[in-house]
This record gives C-alpha cells, structure tokens and sequence, in this order.
C-alpha cells in the first residue's frame, strides 16, 4: 500500500535536462546562420574571383613588366605608358575608338527610343516586329559581320544596286572612313533590339495622364517628346549612354572582321582593342605593353562613366 500510494514526481535536473534538449538545436542552428550566407555565395564569389578579380590584378602587374608570351619578364616601372606616348598605332586606336563613341552613342540613344515608342503601340502584327526588331541581338556577333561583309563587298548586294542605279560601285570595306562608317552601322543595328526593350519598360512607367494633360493643353506629337517623354525616361537615356559608351570604346568584333586582323589599309581602321589583341598573342607577344594598353582602357572606360553620371547629375 505504500508504494502503491507513492506518486512519482519529476526532478528537476530532468526538466532541466529536457528543456536543455528543446533549446540545443536551435543554438546549434543560430550559430550557423551567420556562415550559411558565405556558403552559398561562395561559388558565385570564386568564379568573381577567377575569372574577373584575379585577371585584372594580373594585367596591374603586367603592365609595369617586360613580360613576353614565353618570358616571365621583369620590373621596368613606367617604360610601357612612356612608349605609348610614342607609338603611332595607339594614337591612331585611340582616335577610332573615340570615334566610335561619337557615330555609335547618340544613334543608340536616341533611334531605340523611337523605335520603342513605335513597337509600344497595340496595332496587329507588332509583336511579329517587335520580334524582327530583337533578332539581330540574338545572332552571333560572327555571323552578324560575315552577313555584312558580304553585302558590303565590291561585288556584294550593295554595291550590285548601286551600279544597277548608276551610281557604280563604292569601296565601303576598302576606304578608312567608309570601313569605320560601316562597322558603326552594324554595332547600331545589332543594338538596336537590345536597347529597345529597356525603353519599352522605361515607356511602361510613364503615366498616360501626362500626355493626356499635354494633349487638351494642345501640344503635339513633337512637343509632347520633348516635354513628357523624354524627361520621364531621363535617367533610362542616362543608362544607355552609359552602356553604349563603354561597348563603343571596347568595341573588337565588328571592326576585327570587316576590316580584317591588320585593321583595314595601312592599318588606319584599328582600334584599341584590336591593338591589345595584336600586340599581346602570339608566341612573341609583348605581354607587358599588351596590358599597359588595356590600363589605358580601363581608365577611359571608367572616366567615361563618371562623365555621363556627373553630366547627369547637373542636369538634375
């Protein structure tokens, strides 16, 4: 009867125990959340750190070398940026380069805002355009060239309507300026889709009511670009000059293949790109002078960049 009548009470080392068990995995799982973010950021990181951060402190480094193709090289500290003030050939990339920029940036960013403006219409058959229109930025750069090539040769599509016309034929992959001419109506028309399609969502933002407002007040078809459309994609116009500055000043696949690896007659047509490419391959290539020039990009690039942004913000 006694021990029958005897209730068993829990100790308190045993609800301790328990409680202790309850709470265990969670402090287990907070002091590994603070690592868990790194974890799955690291393959993103080291890719970043591979392929993007490593080459560029590389190419630091190489600049300030003799380094060649199969000589490792040794220190010279500025002897490369001092013989580029004296190479001819990177005056003459350097002035295509930055006359890419002035024929390729203001095309692009004005001819893709009306082209956006006339796709954004709800007429039938344009998605069939819009689709036309974005085609040419999905197509292989190769491709692309080649197909201009032979249109543009002397003995391509162009040049057989223009002597059917009259006019005879034009030397537009033989002459300097009409090969440069050429390669920057290509990177236009290659461009083009691309940078339709971020105005057309920039288009989208833009409240009906303003233009209804400027249209009661009597502003036409002109006025009301200039007055609603364009200040409400200011800042899309301020990407895409950016975008296309840096693209136009790097730019490598259109000229390479229309004017060739010599960068058209007497070389006239090579830009700083192709200059890097020349220059640094190779068995016997100048590695170190290679990567002193493509400094000099990296810098115009980013000089570029703050240009558009501080013009930007004056406007502002």
């Amino acid at each position: 009867m006694k021990s029958s009548s005897t209730a068993t009470v829990p100790r308190a080392s045993d609800t301790t125990s328990h409680a202790g068990d309850d709470h265990g995995p969670r402090r287990r799982i907070r002091r590994q959340l603070p690592t868990s973010p790194w974890l799955f950021a690291a393959p993103g990181l080291l890719i970043v750190g591979i392929f993007i951060l490593y080459p560029f402190v590389s190419t630091l480094i190489n600049s300030f070398t003799d380094k060649r193709t199969l000589i490792p090289g040794e220190y010279v500290g500025l002897d490369n940026f001092r013989e580029l003030l004296h190479d001819d050939m990177f005056w003459i990339g350097l002035r295509n380069s930055t006359l890419y920029i002035v024929g390729v940036v203001p095309a692009l960013v004005l001819l893709p805002l009306l082209l956006a403006m006339l796709v954004q219409k709800h007429v039938p058959g344009m998605t069939f355009f819009r689709s036309a229109f974005y085609t040419p930025v999905v197509a292989s750069i190769v491709v692309v060239g080649l197909i201009w090539v032979w249109m543009l040769d002397e003995r391509g599509l162009v040049n057989a309507v223009l002597e059917a016309v009259g006019v005879g034929s034009v030397g537009f992959l033989s002459d300097q300026w009409l090969l440069l001419s050429s390669a920057m109506a290509v990177t236009v028309w290659k461009g083009l889709g691309y940078y339709m399609i971020i105005y057309l969502a920039a288009l989208a933002n833009v409240p009906r009511e303003l233009h209804e407002a400027a249209s009661v007040d009597g502003a036409g078809a002109v006025r009301r670009f200039f007055t609603v459309t364009v200040p409400a994609v200011r800042s899309t116009m301020v990407l895409v000059a950016a975008l296309s500055s840096v693209a136009a000043f790097k730019v490598f696949s259109e000229v390479y293949l229309m004017a060739g690896p010599n960068g058209g007659p007497a070389g006239e047509d090579t830009t700083l790109v192709m200059l890097v490419q020349r220059v640094g391959t190779g068995l016997t290539g100048r590695v170190g002078y290679a990567s002193a020039i493509s400094v000099v990009v990296f810098v115009v690039t980013v000089a570029l960049m703050l240009l558009v942004l501080r013009a930007d913000r004056k406007e502002d």
